[in-house]
């Protein structure tokens, strides 16, 4: 299992560094000027003054010497200084950071747990009303896009009835409380949770009919076992398998979904972050976001290889 773990953090190098250079392309390929955005708001633009702060920030060297720069940077633990406000990337990454992980997970694991379990009943209801409807509600789900379900989230809950905070983390003005905090944290997750949830409610009933099928599935009946130990201990267990690839690849997905989320609903996360650095053409906090975003996702994605031989013990990386 180490040598595995090592050979996948070794690959992961030449990825990582590829994302440098495309993300590095793209955030300097951007059109605007941040050096124009920074003097016309602070005071009148002038050639001196313009040459002057882009000497600071190291804009005037030819690209190249820019990303060099950069990547040194990079491998010291540094991510570089805002053009906005001077102050370290990293610092202001780490200040977001978890709310958008408060909010990722809390989609995440709502979504897993109600797709599974809708999944689980629409296919022991195979053919039958229930699982006609949870199907057609699934197609429904799927269809929605993350956005248009804040937006008729916020409608509903928080504008129409009144039962929900429309945006924020925190009621402003009061102390931080976890009950109010969760409050604000329900219309944003669930905006998140609702599409994933479908998607997992489709692979855990294609799962779990192809596990239905299986001769251990008919022994098991055939023993005298309790239908519940039945469909958890032997037919769960293996119709999650498929599943841990959908979770694994439903964070990249997640964290644009949460860029969208968090500036519908105001949520002070990394994606409300990047959203301000684009506007901004603030280049070390867009690509300080897409690298550390690609780290995680990296990350899940070999969390999601080791949750395969937890699940599966025919299955071994030595």
């Amino acid at each position: 299992m180490l040598s595995y773990l090592l050979r996948k953090l070794l690959l992961s190098i030449p990825v990582l560094f590829g994302v440098t250079v495309i993300v590095f392309a793209i955030a300097h390929a951007m059109p605007g000027d941040a050096v124009l955005a920074m003097i016309t708001a602070e005071a009148p633009s002038s050639e001196a003054l313009i040459a002057m702060r882009r000497g600071e920030l190291g804009l005037d060297q030819p690209l190249y010497i820019q990303y060099l720069n950069w990547i040194g940077q990079i491998l010291h633990g540094n991510l570089g200084r805002s053009f906005v406000n001077g102050r370290s990337v990293g610092d202001i990454i780490g200040e977001r950071l978890p709310m958008t992980l408060e909010l990722m997970g809390v989609a995440l694991l709502v979504a897993f747990i109600i797709g599974t379990t809708l999944g689980v009943i629409s296919a022991l209801r195979q053919y039958r009303l229930t699982d006609y409807s949870l199907t057609l509600g699934g197609f429904v789900g799927v269809s929605i896009p993350d956005f248009f379900m804040g937006l008729l989230l916020v409608y509903v809950f928080a504008l129409e009835l009144r039962w929900l905070p429309s945006s924020g983390i925190s009621t402003a003005g009061d102390s931080f409380s976890l009950l109010d905090n969760l409050r604000h944290l329900i219309l944003p997750a669930a905006a998140l949770a609702l599409f994933r949830a479908a998607i997992f409610m489709r692979y855990a009933r294609a799962g779990m009919l192809d596990v239905l099928n299986q001769d251990y599935m008919r022994t098991a009946k055939a023993k005298g076992l309790r239908p519940s130990t039945i469909t958890l201990r032997h037919g769960l267990r293996n119709a999650l398998i498929p599943l841990v690839t959908v979770f694994g690849l439903a964070l990249p997905t997640l964290f644009g979904g949460s860029v969208v989320i968090e500036t519908i609903f105001q949520w002070p996360g990394i994606g409300l972050m990047f959203i301000d650095a684009v506007v901004n053409r603030d280049s070390p906090v867009i690509m300080g976001y897409v690298l550390i975003t690609a780290i995680i996702v990296m990350l899940a994605n070999l969390a999601t290889d080791l949750a395969y031989s937890v699940l599966d013990p025919r299955v071994n990386y030595d």
